[in-house]
């Protein structure tokens, strides 16, 4: 039969007979107290256990919220990859560049003159995926703008080339083809 705590404890000679008598008396006072007089006694390290089981779930909580925060963020990375791959508008590299702002740099893409007009438009934008620049459709732009704001880096307002508007007081002026920045 295995010894009890306090019987190891006095074999290894980490506490004496004085110690261990008083450690019982007091154990007995205590539930005899109990008994008679209905006292809860409140267990401290019951209660730490409680406290610290507590933490354990908030932070595992946390942690598993920040775990899908970033599977939901990647998804979306992943769609955005989808649909820019899908649905992009070829570059040309010997056509005229074309000037756009990234944050507070300015970069420039070469695209042909009709694609220059789209984008001036509005019917074609510039969407930022991986450190890469795409040209897509308005339509694929305004749905990569729902997943992810900053993708998208110019998408103009569109315009027809018919209509002039008429409250534009320099509607009557031709804008030279010269003049690009």
């Amino acid at each position: 039969m295995a010894k009890s705590l306090q019987e190891q404890l006095l074999g290894a000679g980490l506490t004496n007979k004085a110690k261990a008598k008083t450690s019982k008396t007091n154990k007995r006072k205590q539930t005899q107290a109990v008994r008679k007089n209905k006292i809860v006694v409140v267990d401290e390290t019951a209660e730490a256990m409680k406290r610290a089981k507590l933490k354990l779930i908030e932070k595992d909580k946390t942690l598993n919220l920040q775990k899908e925060q970033f599977a939901e963020k990647k998804a979306i990375i992943a769609q955005i990859k989808q649909l820019v791959d899908a649905k992009k508008v070829p570059q040309d590299a010997e056509g005229e560049a074309y000037n756009f702002s990234d944050g507070s740099t300015i970069k420039k893409i070469y695209v042909s003159s009709d694609v220059r007009e789209q984008l001036v438009n509005g019917r074609l934008a510039i969407v930022k995926i991986e450190k890469r620049y795409e040209i897509v459709t308005a339509e694929v732009a305004e749905k990569i703008f729902q997943r992810d704001k900053n993708c998208v880096l110019l998408l103009n307002e569109r315009k027809d080339s018919d209509s002039i508007e008429e409250d534009d007081a320099y509607a009557a002026y031709q804008v030279p083809d010269d003049l690009m920045w």
